[in-house]
Parts: C-alpha cells; sequence; structure tokens
C-alpha cells in the first residue's frame, strides 16, 4: 500500500491539508500521460461560517509549463462549513510530464459578504518514473 503524503497550512481559522497520490493504473508513461488525484480536507477551526466560492490552481509540469485553473466552487459544490465542521473531495490532474507541483487557494466568503483567501500549501506530484537525487 501506498504510503499518503500530506500536506497542510492553515491561513487564519482555515486548515487544508493535502494528500496527493499517483495514479500509476490510469497513467500510460509511455505516452507521457501521468494522472494523479489529490484529497482535501478543509476545516473550519474559527467562530464564523463561510462558504467556498472558488478555486485557483496553478500546475507546474517538470519542464517548468504552467496551467492556471479558475472556477467556481469544488467538485461542482460551493459548500459551507459551520465552525468545527469539515469538507473534503477529492480531484484530479493530468501532466505530460512524470512529475510537477500545484498550489492555490480557494475563495471565501462569510455571511456578512466579505470574502478571503485562504491558501492550499504547494504539494509534489511525484511519480515512479522521475529519478530524483536527494541534495
Amino acid at each position: 500500500m501506498q504510503q499518503l503524503l500530506s500536506y497542510t497550512q492553515t491561513t487564519e481559522t482555515v486548515r487544508i491539508t493535502v494528500y496527493p497520490v499517483y495514479l500509476d493504473d490510469q497513467s500510460l508513461p509511455e505516452s507521457n500521460e501521468f494522472l494523479w488525484a489529490y484529497h482535501i480536507r478543509i476545516e473550519n477551526l474559527g467562530e464564523e461560517r463561510f462558504q467556498l466560492r472558488k478555486r485557483y490552481w496553478k500546475i507546474t509540469d517538470s519542464f517548468g509549463r504552467i496551467q492556471e485553473v479558475w472556477g467556481d466552487g469544488v467538485v461542482g459544490e460551493e459548500p459551507f462549513l459551520k465552525p468545527g465542521d469539515t469538507f473534503e473531495y477529492t480531484s484530479g490532474t493530468p501532466l505530460a510530464t512524470p512529475s510537477g507541483i500545484m498550489v492555490g487557494f480557494y475563495v471565501m466568503e462569510k455571511e456578512n459578504g466579505d470574502r478571503f483567501q485562504v491558501e492550499v500549501p504547494a504539494f509534489s506530484l511525484d511519480s515512479p518514473f522521475e529519478s530524483t537525487s536527494i541534495n
């Protein structure tokens, strides 16, 4: 069983944890098609209710090519999180290289209409087809 790496970051009162997983059974390395799933956990550690309105991703492959993705909500939802609530979802991304990195943020909206940005920690997309060396 593959051990899951996790990446965590807290912005204001919102904690984001990301678990990326390389999808070996869905990737085609001989065709330069590498797929990852990432599971995200969003926790409201504060005293106010808010709603996730938008997402932004910056996806960089191992050649430095960048893809930017904006969208409303996540996986077709704009969840509300009351104090103490957690929302989790799984999504995915393809790359044409055997490794890359993702980073992003969510735009949250409080009940009074104020919006704030919550950072998603940068996380590594590594496949077994990438040769790495520890410096």
